[in-house]
Order: C-alpha cells, then sequence, then structure tokens
C-alpha cells in the first residue's frame, strides 16, 4: 500500500484480465493506481478498511490485512511469523511466498502476521501484536526508527525472546536490534564494542564508498564463513544470507529465506533437510525501466535500448526532447511494489520526456547519481532535472544523513532538484480528510531531512503535477535567456499605495532594479527599464501613459469574469466566502484588475493582500478565509496569460503560503497548491527568517534564495542622552572635589528629561545622599545608556547585489566575537579581556547590571577595546575604498608575527596589553573566514543560477552573529532536523534564563513564585537558538529531554524536586502557526512532558502544574490529563491571532475585540494521546489556564528584530487579556527576555518598549539611515509607531513620553515634517492617523494645539494625494 496514491482500491481478477494494455495504460494516468497484480497469487479480495476515525491516530489501517493462517493438516508442523515493518512494500512479496510454501505444503505450513510500526501507537493493536508473539517462532523487524515505538516493539519482544526459535532484525535502532538472536549468534553487545555491525548505524562520517563497501562485505562473507566450523560462524553466515534475501525482497528471495530459517531453527523441523536455493542478487545499483528486458550498469547501454523502443511516440524521438532523471529505491523495484515509480514513468514519457530511472540498493544515492547521470568524458548531465521517488535524504536514509556529500553529488549535476514523498505512513484517504497533512514523523524523516539537501516538495496523488513541474523547471536549462519570461512578484502589506514593495530589511525598488539590470546584461529581454530606481517606481505605482485611468496603481491587465472562471479551475471554492467574481477586492466592479508593469519578458505585478484585513467580522474567524478572487486571478494570470516561466516573489514575505490548506503535504485542494499551479517558483528571503522561508517551501514549493540583513551598527547616543555621557566622565575624574554633589544633581535632572526615572530609582533632585549612593546612582545611570549606545541596529535597508563594505561589517564582527564558542575552541574577546585584569567576565555583566560604577567603566572599556582592537584588523585587510581585498595573503601576512599584529598593536596602548596571544591568533582566525563570509555577494548570482535551472547550493538559515555558516547569501535556505532540539547547549541558555526570570517575578511579586507563565513559542528563534526557548518551558515544569542514539530528543524525565530546588511551574503555551507547521513533534514531546508532570505524586504547593490540572479537571469536569493540555496554536493552515492585521488596518472598535480574536484563534490544542488528529479547539481550557498566569513571557533572540519592528510580537501578547481573565482582575506582569548579547537579560515588557524607542523610532542614527532609502524609509517609520500602538491595545505598556517625543521628532519639526510628506505622502498620512488614533483610544494624552496641528496636516496631505492622482 505505498504507492503514491495508494487507496482502499480493488478490482475484481476477471476484469484486469480484460483490460487490454492501453486502456491500462489510461488506467496509470488515473488519480487512482490499481495495485499491479502478481502471477500466481491475488490480494484482489482485500479491501483495506478505513474505520471511522476513531482513535485520534494517524493511521486506522488494520494488522488484519497482513494476516495468512493456513488450513489445518494432519501431521504437519506449524510456524507462525511476526513481523514489523516501517511501510507496507513487503507485504505483497511475503504474503506470495507463504502461500507458495503453503500449497507445495510438504513439511510445515506457514502462518504470518505483519504490522506497520506506526499501528503500535494503538493500545488493542498492541495488545494483539503482544499475544501474537506468544506463540510466535520467527520474529522479523526492519526500519524501527521511530524511538517511543521501537521502545513498545523492544519490550514486547524481550518477553519472549527465550522461547522464541529466532529473532532478526534488520538496520534498526540500537535497542532493537539488540534483541536479533539466531542461536549462538546475537548482538545484545551492540553499542558496548565496536562492533562492525554497530558501526553500520553510527553516524560516521563515511563517504559514499563506505555503503558500497558494507554491501561488498555482506556478498563476500557468507563465502568465507563457510568454511569456518564453529556454530557461531554458521549463525552469523547465516544471519548475513537472511539479510541478504531480505533486502533482495522478491517472493522467491524470501520463500527461501523462511525455508532456510525454518528448517535451521524450528525445533520441530530440525530432522527434516529443508532445501533452499542461494539468494537471486540483484545489481546494487544501476539503470531500471519497467519495459526494460533488464537492468542495467551502464548508461551507454541503457540509453542504445532507448533509442530502438518500438512503443515511443514521435515526441520521445525528437532529439531535442527534455530528459529526466528518476532516483529510486531498489527494495520497491525487486519486492515488487513500484506501480508509483511505474506511473511517473508513464506519464513523463506521455509528455514527451525521456526518462532515466537510476535505482540503488543502499540509502546512498550519490554514487549513482554520479555515475549513471553525469557524462564521465563531458562531465556535463545527461538530464535536465531529477525528480527523487525515495522520500529521503540523497545520503542517509531515515537514520543519518551525510548532507556535505549529497550537496557535493548535486553541484556537480547540477540541476533542479525536486523530491516527491510517497504516503507511507497513512492511505490516501486519511491524507485527504486530515488537516496536518503529512505525518508528523514522515515530517521528521522525510520533508526536514531532505530540505537539509536543498529540495522542493511535490506530494501528490496527481502524479501529472509532479512530471509537468519537473519538466518546467528542467525547461529553465533548455530555454535560451532572450525567451524565458520572468514574473517579479511584489507585496503591499497592508495594503495602501505607499507601502506597495514592502519586505523585511529590504530596498525592494533598488534592490528589483539592480537584478533588471543584471539580467538586462546577461542577455534577457527587459525592454523599456527607466534609467533609475525612482522612476521604476513611479511608473509601476502610477503610470504616466496607463491604458487604463487607476487611482491607485498601474493596472497590467483586464480579467473579464468568464476568461477569470475558464483559466482558474478552483474559482467557485472561492464562492463560499467571497461571493460571485468579480467582487469588490482589484476589481472595478465589471472585470478583476492586475496590478503592475511589464518590460519586455518581465513583468514586475503587486499581489494581492489577504482580503479581510479590514473586516473585524471576518478577523475573528477561528479559520482564515480563502484567496479572494482577485487573488486568484492575479496567478492565473501570471501562469497562463502572461505565461511565466518562473515567478520571483520578492522579499519576505507575501500571503501565498499562508493560505488555508494542509500543514504539509499540500492536496490539490490546498489554496497554495492552486495558486501557483505549475510555475517554478524562486523567492528571496531575508536569511535571518528560516521558518518562514521553509513554509515559502513545503506550501508553495519554492527555491529560496536568502538575503542579507543590513549591517548592524551601535544605536550611539545623542540629545540629552549624550549629555548625560558627558556628565558622567566629569563625575568620574572630578567626583572627590567638592563638585562632586553639584554634578550628580545635574546627572539626576538631565536623567529625569530623559524619562529614565522610569528605569531607574532616582532620588529627589537637592535630597541629600552619601557619596557611596551617589556612586550607585551615577552607576545605574550609566549601565542604562550604555545599554542603550551598544544595542545593536541594522541601518537602512539592504539592496540586493550590494554587499556591506568591510568597515559596515565591523560590528557584527565585534558581535560575532562577543560569543564563546566552546565546541570550535575558541574564547569570547570581552572574555580574554577581562582575564587580563583578573576578572571573569560574567562578573562584570553582572556587577554592571547593578549599577557598580567601577564595572560599568570596566565593561565600557572592555567593549570599547573590543571594537578597536577588531576595526585595527578590518583596516588592515582593506583597499582605500573599504573593499576587503584579498583576504587570505592579507591575513596570513598579519598572523604569526606577533607585535605586527594589528590587534595586538592596538591593545599594546591599552590597559589590556597583556591578552592572551595564542586566544587571540584563533580568534581573529576565525573572524578572518567572518569577514569573507560577510562581503561575499552571491544572491544576484543565485539568482541567476536559478533562473537557469541549475542547483542553489543549500545553505542554514538564522542569526548570522550566532551561527555564521549562514553567509555568504543567496544560498537555497532549510530550517534544522526538528528532532535535534533541544540542544544540550540551548538547555544551558533556558536554564539561565528561567532563573532570571524567576528571580526578577519574585522580586516585584513580593518573594512569591510565579504559579502560571503564558508565553510564545516562535519557529524562527528555535532554530537560531537551537531550541533555547522550547528548553525554557521543559526547564519551568522541571523536566529535561533525553536524546536517543542518534542524538534525536523524542522523550523527556522529571527531574527531581530536590535537583530542581523550587516548585514547578505551571505553562500556556501558544505556539505560533510558523512553530506548529516546523516542529509538530515538539509540540507532541512538550504535551508528553505537561501530561508526565500533572500526574506525579506530588506535593501541590511544589507542583503548580498538578494543583491546577486537578482544580480545573474538577471544575470543567474532565480527566486531569486533559485539563493538562497547556499546548495551544492556531487551527491547521492558519496564522497568527490577527491582531496585527487589525491594528494595522485601524479595524477594530475596543481591546475587548482584541481580545476575543485572540482567543477565538489561538485555543486550538494539540493531544499527545491523539497526534493524529492535528488541532483540536479547547477554548474553556485554554481560558482557565491563562487566568491563573502571573506573568507573561517572550523571547527576543537577535538584534535584528525587536518589539516594534515587526507586528508578530503585540499579535501573541496576551497580558490584556490575562488580567481580565483572572479572577482577581489583577494585570499579570510582563517580561521580554533579551539573549541578543553575550550577557541575557530580562526586563519588563515596559523597559524594552521604552529602550526600542530610545534606540531606534527616537533615534537620529536610525531614523535618518531609513530616510537614505527614501520611500521605503517612510514607511519603516511608521511602521514602528504602529507597531508601538499594537503594544498600548494588548498590554498597556507603552508611556505617554514615547507618543509625545514621537510627535516633536516628526511632527513639530518643520525640516523632517515637509521630508516625510514630500517622499512618501501616503505613509506619511498614515502616520498622522497613526498619532490621532493614538490620542482617540486614549493611548496617548497631549495637549490640544498638538491634536489640531495633526487634524490639519490630515486634511492638507489629503489634498495632497489626491492633486497627485487628479
Amino acid at each position: 500500500m505505498a504507492s503514491m496514491v495508494s487507496s482502499p482500491f480493488t478490482l475484481s481478477i476477471s476484469k484486469v484480465d480484460h483490460l487490454s494494455s492501453l486502456s491500462q495504460k489510461q488506467f496509470f494516468l488515473h488519480s487512482f493506481l490499481p495495485k499491479k497484480i502478481n502471477q500466481g497469487n491475488c490480494k484482489s479480495g482485500l479491501r483495506v478498511k478505513c474505520e471511522a476515525i476513531g482513535n485520534g491516530l494517524f493511521t486506522q489501517t488494520s494488522p488484519e490485512v497482513r494476516r495468512i493462517v493456513p488450513d489445518k493438516i494432519q501431521g504437519l508442523p506449524r510456524v507462525k511469523i511476526v513481523y514489523v515493518v516501517l511501510e507496507a512494500q513487503y507485504q505483497s512479496s511475503l504474503s506470495a511466498a507463504v502461500r507458495k510454501l503453503n500449497s507445495n505444503g510438504s513439511y510445515a505450513s506457514f502462518e504470518v502476521v505483519g504490522y506497520l510500526v506506526e499501528e503500535l501507537r494503538d493500545e488493542s493493536t498492541y495488545q494483539t501484536f503482544c499475544k501474537d508473539l506468544e506463540d510466535a517462532n520467527i520474529f522479523i523487524g526492519s526500519l524501527i526508527f521511530v524511538e517511543e515505538l521501537a521502545l513498545k516493539v523492544k519490550a514486547a519482544v524481550e518477553k519472549e525472546r527465550e522461547r522464541l526459535d529466532a529473532v532478526l532484525v534488520f538496520p534498526s535502532m540500537p535497542e532493537v536490534m539488540r534483541l536479533n538472536k539466531l542461536g549462538s549468534f546475537s548482538m545484545s553487545q551492540l553499542g558496548q564494542s565496536k562492533s562492525p555491525f554497530f558501526q553500520l548505524f553510527k553516524g560516521k562520517k563515511q563517504s559514499a564508498g563506505f555503503a558500497e563497501s558494507m554491501l561488498k562485505l555482506v556478498r563476500t562473507l557468507p563465502k568465507v564463513l563457510k568454511y569456518l566450523p564453529s556454530d557461531k560462524a554458521q549463525d552469523a553466515r547465516l544471519y548475513i544470507l537472511s539479510l541478504q534475501f531480505w533486502l533482495g525482497g522478491s517472493p522467491e528471495n524470501l520463500q527461501n529465506f523462511l525455508k532456510m530459517i525454518s528448517g535451521s531453527y524450528v525445533p520441530t523441523l530440525k530432522g527434516s533437510k529443508i532445501e533452499y536455493s542461494d539468494p537471486v542478487l540483484f545489481l546494487d545499483s544501476g539503470i531500471w525501466h519497467p519495459l526494460a528486458p533488464c537492468m542495467y550498469d551502464d548508461v551507454k547501454e541503457y540509453l542504445n535500448w532507448y533509442g530502438t523502443r518500438r512503443d515511443a511516440n514521435e515526441k520521445l524521438k525528437d532529439p531535442n526532447a527534455p530528459i529526466i532523471g528518476l532516483i529510486l529505491q531498489r527494495s520497491h523495484i525487486v519486492t515488487g511494489d513500484e506501480s508509483h515509480y511505474v506511473a511517473v514513468i508513464m506519464e513523463l514519457e506521455a509528455r514527451g520526456a525521456k526518462v532515466i530511472p537510476i535505482f540503488s540498493g543502499g540509502l546512498d544515492f550519490s554514487g549513482p547519481v554520479e555515475r549513471f547521470l553525469i557524462d564521465p568524458i563531458s562531465k556535463k548531465p545527461f538530464v535536465h532535472s531529477v525528480v527523487s521517488l525515495t522520500g529521503f535524504a540523497l545520503v542517509g536514509g531515515p537514520a543519518r544523513q551525510d548532507h556535505p556529500r549529497a550537496i557535493e553529488a548535486l553541484m556537480k549535476l547540477d540541476v533542479p532538484y525536486i523530491v516527491a514523498l510517497p504516503l507511507v505512513f497513512q492511505t490516501t484517504e486519511e491524507w485527504l480528510n486530515s488537516t496536518l497533512g503529512l505525518h508528523p514523523i514522515q515530517v521528521a524523516l522525510q520533508v526536514a531531512l531532505p530540505e537539509l539537501d536543498g529540495k522542493s516538495h511535490a506530494l501528490h496523488k496527481r502524479v501529472e503535477q509532479l512530471c509537468t513541474r519537473a519538466i518546467k523547471w528542467g525547461e529553465l536549462k533548455r530555454k535560451s535567456k532572450a525567451e524565458k519570461k520572468l514574473a517579479i512578484t511584489v507585496f503591499s502589506f497592508p495594503p495602501d499605495k505607499g507601502n506597495v514593495g514592502t519586505a523585511a530589511y529590504l530596498n525592494v525598488f533598488a534592490s528589483i532594479f539592480s537584478v533588471l539590470k543584471e539580467l538586462q546584461k546577461d542577455g534577457y529581454n527587459v525592454e523599456g527599464l527607466p534609467e533609475t530606481s525612482e522612476a521604476l517606481i513611479e511608473e509601476v505605482i502610477h503610470d504616466k501613459e496607463a491604458q487604463f485611468s487607476s487611482p491607485n496603481l498601474n493596472i497590467a491587465y483586464k480579467m473579464g469574469v468568464r476568461e477569470y472562471q475558464s483559466l482558474t479551475p478552483y474559482a467557485t471554492a472561492l464562492e463560499e466566502s467571497w461571493g460571485k467574481p468579480p467582487g469588490n477586492l482589484n476589481s472595478d466592479g465589471e472585470s478583476l484588475l492586475v496590478y503592475g508593469k511589464q518590460y519586455g519578458n518581465i513583468f514586475i505585478g503587486v499581489q494581492p493582500t489577504f482580503g479581510y484585513e479590514g473586516d473585524p467580522m471576518r478577523l475573528l474567524f477561528s479559520k482564515s478565509a480563502s484567496p479572494h478572487h482577485g487573488f486568484a486571478a492575479y496567478y492565473s494570470f501570471v501562469e497562463k496569460i502572461f505565461k511565466a516561466d518562473a515567478v520571483l516573489h520578492f522579499g519576505t514575505h507575501g500571503s501565498l503560503e499562508f493560505m488555508p490548506g494542509k500543514q504539509v503535504g499540500m492536496s490539490d485542494a490546498c489554496y497554495p497548491d492552486s495558486l501557483i499551479g505549475n510555475i517554478p517558483n524562486v523567492y528571496y528571503y531575508a536569511a535571518n527568517n528560516p521558518s518562514e522561508a521553509t513554509i515559502a517551501k513545503r506550501r508553495s514549493y519554492a527555491n529560496t534564495i536568502s538575503y542579507l540583513t543590513p549591517p548592524a551598527e551601535n544605536a550611539g547616543l545623542y540629545k540629552g542622552l549624550k549629555q548625560l555621557g558627558e556628565l558622567i566622565s566629569s563625575y568620574q575624574s572630578l567626583k572627590d572635589t567638592g563638585r562632586g554633589p553639584q554634578i550628580v544633581s545635574s546627572i539626576i535632572s538631565t536623567a529625569k528629561q530623559c524619562n529614565l526615572d522610569k528605569d531607574v530609582d532616582l532620588p529627589d533632585e537637592g535630597e541629600e545622599i552619601s557619596a557611596k549612593e551617589r556612586d550607585l546612582v551615577v552607576g545605574k545611570v550609566y549601565s542604562k545608556i550604555m545599554e542603550i549606545e551598544s544595542r545593536l541596529l541594522p541601518c537602512g535597508l539592504h539592496v540586493i547585489g550590494e554587499p556591506p563594505s568591510a568597515m559596515e561589517a565591523v560590528a557584527t564582527l565585534v558581535n560575532i566575537a562577543a560569543l564563546d564558542r566552546p565546541e570550535d575552541g575558541i574564547s569570547s574577546l570581552p572574555g580574554i579581556l577581562a582575564e587580563t585584569v583578573g576578572r571573569d567576565i560574567e562578573d562584570i555583566y553582572r556587577g554592571s547590571d547593578k549599577g557598580i560604577l567601577k564595572d560599568v567603566e570596566l565593561l565600557r572599556q572592555i567593549t570599547e577595546a573590543s571594537r578597536g582592537a577588531i576595526s585595527s584588523f578590518v583596516e588592515k585587510t582593506t583597499n582605500k575604498k573599504g573593499q576587503v581585498v584579498d583576504v587570505a595573503n592579507r591575513l596570513s601576512s598579519v598572523l604569526g608575527f606577533g607585535m605586527n599584529e594589528p590587534w595586538v598593536q592596538y591593545l599594546s596602548n591599552t590597559k589590556f596589553y597583556r591578552a592572551d596571544r595564542e586566544k587571540l591568533r584563533i580568534l581573529f582566525e576565525f573572524l578572518g573566514e567572518c569577514l569573507k563570509l560577510v562581503v561575499a555577494d552571491n544572491e544576484l548570482g543565485s539568482l541567476k543560477q536559478a533562473l537557469k535551472g541549475s542547483y542553489v547550493e543549500p545553505g542554514p538559515g538564522g542569526d548570522p552573529i550566532r551561527n555564521p555558516k549562514v553567509l555568504p547569501t543567496g544560498k537555497n535556505i532549510h530550517a534544522l532536523d526538528p528532532q535535534a532540539i533541544p540542544t544540550e547547549a540551548a538547555m544551558q541558555s533556558a536554564k539561565v534564563v528561567v532563573e532570571r526570570l524567576l528571580e526578577r517575578q519574585k522580586i516585584d511579586n513580593g518573594g512569591q513564585y510565579p504559579e502560571t507563565v503564558a508565553l510564545v513559542l516562535w519557529g524562527t528563534d528555535n532554530i537560531k537558538t537551537y531550541g533555547e526557548s522550547l528548553g525554557q518551558v521543559l526547564w519551568m515544569i522541571g523536566v529535561r529531554p533525553i536524546a536517543d542514539t542518534f542524538g534525536r530528543v523524542n522523550r523527556v524525565e522529571p527531574v527531581s524536586l530536590e535537583e530542581l530546588g523550587r516548585p514547578r511551574i505551571d505553562v500556556v503555551v501558544n505556539c505560533s502557526g510558523v512553530f506548529r507547521d516546523l516542529f509538530i513533534n515538539q509540540m507532541n514531546l512538550l504535551d508528553r512532558a505537561v501530561k508526565m508532570v500533572a500526574e506525579l505524586d506530588e506535593p501541590e504547593d511544589q507542583n503548580y502544574v498538578k494543583k491546577h490540572a486537578m482544580q480545573q479537571a474538577q471544575d470543567l469536569g474532565i480527566g486531569v490529563r486533559e485539563a493538562a493540555t497547556r499546548v495551544f496554536s492556531n487551527a491547521s493552515g492558519s496564522y497568527s491571532s490577527n491582531i496585527n492585521l487589525a491594528v494595522e488596518n485601524s479595524s477594530w472598535n475596543d481591546e475587548k475585540q482584541l481580545q476575543d480574536m485572540y482567543l477565538s484563534r489561538k485555543s486550538f490544542a494539540f493531544d499527545c494521546d491523539a497526534p493524529g488528529v492535528g488541532m483540536t479547539e479547547k477554548r474553556k481550557v485554554f481560558e482557565m489556564a491563562l487566568s491563573t498566569a502571573d506573568a507573561t513571557f517572550q523571547n527576543l533572540d537577535s538584534s535584528e528584530i525587536s518589539l516594534t519592528d515587526v507586528s508578530h510580537y503585540f499579535d501573541s501578547d496576551p497580558t490584556n487579556l490575562v488580567q481580565n481573565l483572572r479572577k482577581d482582575g489583577k494585570k499579570p506582569s510582563a517580561y521580554i527576555a533579551d539573549t541578543t548579547t553575550a550577557n541575557a537579560q530580562v526586563r519588563t515588557l515596559a523597559e524594552t518598549v521604552r529602550l526600542d524607542a530610545r534606540t531606534k523610532l527616537l533615534n537620529p542614527k536610525w531614523y535618518e539611515g531609513m530616510l537614505s532609502s527614501g520611500y521605503e524609509g517612510v514607511r519603516e517609520i511608521e511602521k514602528r509607531l504602529t507597531n508601538t500602538v499594537g503594544w498600548s491595545a494588548t498590554s498597556g505598556q507603552v508611556d505617554n513620553w514615547l507618543y509625545e517625543e514621537a510627535n516633536s521628532t516628526f511632527i513639530q519639526d518643520e525640516e523632517m515634517l515637509s521630508r516625510l510628506m514630500n517622499t512618501n505622502p501616503n505613509s506619511f498620512r498614515k502616520l498622522v492617523q497613526t498619532f490621532l488614533e493614538a490620542n482617540g483610544r486614549g493611548y496617548w494624552e497631549t495637549s490640544e494645539q498638538n491634536i489640531e496641528r495633526l487634524k490639519q496636516l490630515y486634511s492638507e496631505v489629503e489634498d495632497k494625494i489626491e492633486g497627485i492622482d487628479r
């Protein structure tokens, strides 16, 4: 049942006989494939029962379809075999073998039953399995790699192992492999010793040769062992023969396998000599075609046969036909379970593409790829694109992977590479009915791991779509540049003319302009491209010679309703949400409008928005609405009228990949799949956002290309903060003279003017204070302004194809140098410097946080010395223009000459002149590598690669400071193996943050621990930090993750209360929709952990999880396990609470409405007891759990994204909501953990909002940096203010002075005012509107004249905009 389309579908035999070969071919092109009928046996009488989804698990298939009970024959001994396998590919050939043996019935009758690993989740199936083992003779297991199920198998088989005649386990987890027993042969020592078998499964970094040599060994060993006398050798020989029989999986091989094992080990058969023949060996790798006479191991021979085929259609004989390579698993071919392979081959040939299907018997496909798909002489590929139908990573299968080896092979091959997945763990019906789509374990094994090789997916019951895509990607290899058509898609979010071309950190139009210039140079047809990027904006937004008059955007095409319906097969499905077309979005009442402009073969189009952001009622629905007609019309235009060869989505991020549908494994009813159709999709994505990039790959089949975020700089000091800095340095030199007290009172009054009194306890002016207290006050203020000064902020916006200059990279390098990297033996620069003055850097951080003056000063000196040393190093490796020149040569001349090393020279003039040179040298070698990566530029190069149908190298996404491997950009982004988190290091960091959070809460809460913390888990953060925030949740409830032999985390165990030293804190976890998609296994883990803790036998005052769960179970009349539900998110296929959309579009009436959105959209729970059901609504439990929260908590993990930079953070903030749900109406404390620097901090939400405003919105360095980007810059300023209002709405933690200062910065300064108004009048109007809204909603109290001025400005800017458009 593992065909791609496996579905309960049977034909009676007679009908099959009547199908002529032609009509059978017709049948293959259907989406339902009948199973191939094997001669001599037929399973056609069986239908797979699909019971109602009753047990909440992933699959309802039943092992009964794999049970054969022979008729009782007098006098014949009975042999019973029980087997457990990963997928059902052995079912037909094993059943055939047993039936054949029984029909000959000369020496024994065989009874057999088989289980799929997944079926054992179901308790009753597991009981049947245990019962079957009680009277079994032989147990066989293969590919058992899911830890929780592996342990179940182990428990059941261990009980019976002594009694069983033979236990055979083929590659699986070591725990299961240890069960092997054949006579005297066993593997019980597996893992303790250096046994060669264990080396098979240990993830050694072997080359492709390893798998080959292992197969050779399996081939030759039996011959050698035959001549060794001992029984032990004979038993080992039979084990290896068994492995050969099993891998050769044909009915004939399996028949001999059963004869051999039962004849040798079943006591009742010992006397009778049972003859068996040696295994029939198939090629280990080669080329297979269902119509070919044999398997080939030479491409030339195969192509010769292909050229002489009589059945080939005319298109196939064309020497210019596209050629597609397929990668197959040998086991499917030899066991006869290959109907899905046949279907794909037939479909491709029917579409006029030639096929080279290669296979391998091992799990390393890189060798065969290099051998059969690349011409050995010219080194050019034989194929135009490659589709892997194995579903596994190219090298290494389900247990371990070798991505570098895979990437090396794919780089040599250099063609687009697509992976399709057969449904292994569910039937087709189950997949179609599931909102999750693919089974989570399959997502971990077969989606996340192949992505690390840089793949995009098609999981389809429609083979046709897969084939069309493969050919379309292949076309990119074949077409000339001059004839290729490209549709560049930009986003406009929220919908407004001032917002066209929104993307995170990207100057979109300047980037598009630089891309088009480059493509034009490269030979693409970009006719009529204007001279500057400003002119390009003008033409797209309001074209002077527009064919259609339009108040906002240039209209590229008007699509009539009839045309729309004929081009868009799913149009009627949209009517449920949007009524009949054309509707009122992107339409003029008669036709649907496509906005954009065409230059030669390039079309720049504006993607329509979700469409419901302005409608408060729609925002409340827990399931998101379908795309609207205008949205669908846009993609129909691109694919069917403009006929794009590829679409380029420009920047992070649009709405396509967030449309409703399954989480992973789209069907044709999922909107992202219908919209993108068959167009190759290339997507520029910010390198620091791997999680949403992964969603774009999985749900819209994108080949992502990462771009750099703008270089970071230190925020610096300005205005009053600058004066404070000067006052403090004069205090330090004069504090012991009589002027000390006088300077302190100036410091206090200036600090109050700067509103620092909200962050630091300042004494009243004129109050007498002692010298010691004076030092402390100054130390605290100093620590605060140092925090502001050294905060990193991205300056300006990135332009694709313009890498930062070396000096712009200094701040990034300083931050890279501030982290210890023990796994690479690299010490942090601040750590090295602190050692020279005999201090530990952690102590200095803590002292500085407390405001101890000498520590604050020392930390400042360390920071300055780090910057100086790194600047001097960078200067040495750059030329006069500031570009990095041949770094390697410059570095080798710099390294190793003692005194001449620029950083040593720099430090020799500071108090740190004794710094450890060896440590410095190692660190600076590493920084030199990083510098090369930061300034490398591959963003345009990769785009050109993708457009010419070459392979784009994959790479991780994340924060370049924590993980410099993210650089250089221009890679196809992937996330990480979801089962690898949280790592050990992440758990360590998590503990620190949790302890600091609880300390802080005790101080603010009269020494009491919080009973419940409500927190948020983000996808990207957990990828960047390898699961730190996940680790925080585990540590709060007091459990630790346990990794299995392969380093995968699939279980947890409680930490004792003694070790924990505090009560277990209850949690309410809100997972973002993206986290839910990427880390469904981790949600399962968390839910198991919380429920385990709720059931511990502990006093309630030491276990708040238990205390609340017991209480809630009683109140709601449900069981404790259900009451302990704490892991929530959106419904499958929906994202965000929509509060952000409501705030950005001012479409909300009061805070109650926002809170309802949060509750209705975020109250879907994951249940580890019924993981296959996906997300189910549990609103009562959600509300009750939130009502116990004493604190709300979020993490900031990278300097690029802070609270007001994106709307996601306030969108998930439940602070005001919790206050409304609590019986006592008390507002919970709100905290933000900041792990962006080596010195992790826990601040209150209000402190963080202030810090954010001081370093960004109100900081001239930041807003001037933004304004240098022109049009986009104004929008960035407006966005920060809107997000600040969002925080006022969800948490009420924004101070009045913040709005006041912003008003004086942007509105009262006449010069600034006119710059904003002239650069982007639309965004300026929104800015003014936001100020008025903040006042109207009661978040900002200000003078009448300020409000009057704003109203007057609003009407002026309205007139100006109308004037432009008239």
